[in-house]
């Protein structure tokens, strides 16, 4: 699991139509601190209503997010799992958004 932020939703017009009314966002990898990028931004679909600026849990495996959503032949590769309140690590206590 990865600790990310929101930086947004991803919007396409032509897309496969197991997509179709799912929000997917785009996320980026951060320390524990909350706020330095570790890595590439990705795309990840919300299972969890997150929304720009919430720090979250996201997985990035396939398996994992088809487990999670229930489908075993939609092709899901990375999926938001949780909105993250507090994280208590190295860099101290980080709240949530913001």
């Amino acid at each position: 699991m990865i600790l990310c932020r929101v930086l947004g939703n991803a919007v396409a017009t032509v897309k496969h139509p197991v997509y179709t009314g799912q929000t997917v966002l785009v996320v980026q990898p951060v320390g524990f601190d909350g706020r330095s990028p570790l890595g590439s931004s990705f795309l990840a679909l919300d299972a969890v209503q997150a929304g720009e600026g919430d720090l979250v849990l996201a997985a990035r495996e396939g398996n994992t997010a088809r487990q999670i959503l229930g489908d075993d032949e939609d092709p899901f590769h990375a999926v938001v799992l949780a909105i993250v309140d507090e994280v208590d690590g190295p860099a101290g206590v980080v709240s949530g958004p913001g």
